[in-house]
């Protein structure tokens, strides 16, 4: 197997462009939900959707979390013994919640207490119109362990328990819903789910990132106060390639709890395979979409190399091994940790080409691409022009119900946050 290029494919951005895009893939990972579970739904039923999600979540967030504490310098002095400022700071860089869409505002009483409330709940806003039911699934049946099961990533000891959630009563109350963190050794200690050990061992779980540059122009860590909007403007070049990276571990760590999870609900591997495709096409597809409008990509052939070089599916480089060569040359994907993971690029090859036409196809439905076998272990793809424009894949549109394909992003001033 080759060992896959450490150098990032962000490293090329502007620092402007990079404050851009970390929003972005963090907005996108929460947008694998939206593709993911509406064909859970259809496979399994409601109920089992709910678990899918639970399992998914809590088998992947302990460890992305614990990754960017350390690539950003506020992972706690001892392993496990974090304050509620370090959980805070979690969710802020976490796909779970994505700034302004899911609006967190935090308030910090001391390092054990502290509660934060939502004044705009994108995944509310979603499920909402679907009714009582799958407003109490996700904000009671999904939301109860899985918050814990992030901030036990800080301290196993730290409980988030709600004051309000939905639904809402009355109908269009304001926030959405509060919740208290609570640290305190009285409480029994979270214990991780199963799957969390299997994801755990993953190369995802584990894979080395070039550190951040402390003589970078702009902030290397986040290890200063707690700040009520991040500003990714202002972190170095160095920082917001790290991050971008992470972000980027952070969608393949809950892919592949995804897969965990599927694995022991599907009767075969076809149905496991053909799930977990329609989940990848959907979230490609809108995650291109946004990237491609907030960068001002062209569109047109080398602006679709140019899109496929930044999306999660080919990042980050220390995972994907695809070697995207000279303009106009075709882009080459040889085997690599991703590959022994089953993370997405393992689902695509001659064989399957659907989540990469839909990312070019963000750009001009006339584009598509051409895979070919290019060796063991390989296959390269080129960027083509259609005269007919392609329809648009399905499980795009079903993703794009969610009101993150068309929600903007708006400046933000960067507050500390001080103790009440």
């Amino acid at each position: 197997m080759t060992a896959p290029d450490r150098h990032s494919r962000y490293a090329d951005l502007s620092r402007a462009d990079l404050a851009v895009l970390v929003p972005e893939l963090l907005l996108m990972g929460q947008l694998i939900d939206r593709s993911g579970m509406a064909w859970c739904i259809s496979e399994f039923g409601r109920d089992e959707m709910l678990q899918i999600a639970i399992e998914e979540w809590a088998a992947a967030s302990p460890i992305y979390t614990r990754r960017m504490q350390r690539a950003l310098g506020f992972a706690p002095a001892v392993p496990g013994r974090g304050d509620v400022v370090t959980i805070f700071k979690g969710l802020q860089l976490d796909i779970g919640a994505p700034p302004q869409f899911m609006d967190f505002r935090y308030t910090v009483h001391d390092p054990q207490h502290g509660e934060f409330h939502l004044d705009h709940c994108g995944a509310l806003m979603d499920v909402e119109p679907m009714g009582p039911d799958y407003v109490k699934g996700m904000c009671h049946d999904i939301e109860d362990p899985t918050f814990d099961a992030t901030a036990i990533a800080s301290h196993p000891k730290a409980q988030v328990r709600p004051i309000h959630r939905p639904p809402r009563t009355p109908a269009d109350r304001q926030p959405h819903c509060a919740w208290t963190v609570i640290i305190d050794d009285t409480h029994p200690e979270a214990q991780g789910i199963p799957a969390l050990a299997v994801n755990e061992r993953s190369r995802a779980a584990a894979l080395a990132l070039a550190p951040i540059d402390p003589a970078d122009e702009g902030a290397g860590d986040y290890a200063g106060p707690l700040v009520s909007d991040l500003d990714f403007s202002a972190f170095s070049h160095s920082a917001l390639v790290r991050i971008a990276d992470e972000v980027c571990l952070q969608m393949h760590l809950l892919d592949r709890a995804f897969a965990i999870a599927l694995e022991k609900r599907c009767e075969s591997a076809e149905q496991l395979t053909r799930i977990r495709r329609q989940q990848l096409t959907g979230a490609a597809g809108v995650g291109a979409l946004r990237i491609a409008r907030a960068l001002d990509i062209s569109p047109d052939e080398e602006g679709a190399r140019r899109l496929l070089a930044l999306h999660p599916l080919l990042n980050p480089a220390a995972y994907v091994d695809a070697d995207l060569g000279a303009p106009g040359a075709a882009v080459v994907v040889r085997r690599s940790p991703a590959h022994e993971d089953g993370a997405w690029i393992s689902l695509c090859g001659p064989e399957w080409t659907g989540a990469l036409a839909v990312i070019v196809q963000a750009l001009d439905p006339h584009l598509a691409v051409e895979v070919a076998a290019a060796g063991d272990d390989a296959w390269s793809l080129t960027v083509v022009r259609r005269d007919q424009p392609a329809a648009e894949a399905k499980e795009v549109t079903v993703t794009k119900f969610s009101t993150g394909v068309e929600f903007a992003f708006h400046p933000r001033r960067s507050l500390p946050i001080t103790p009440v």
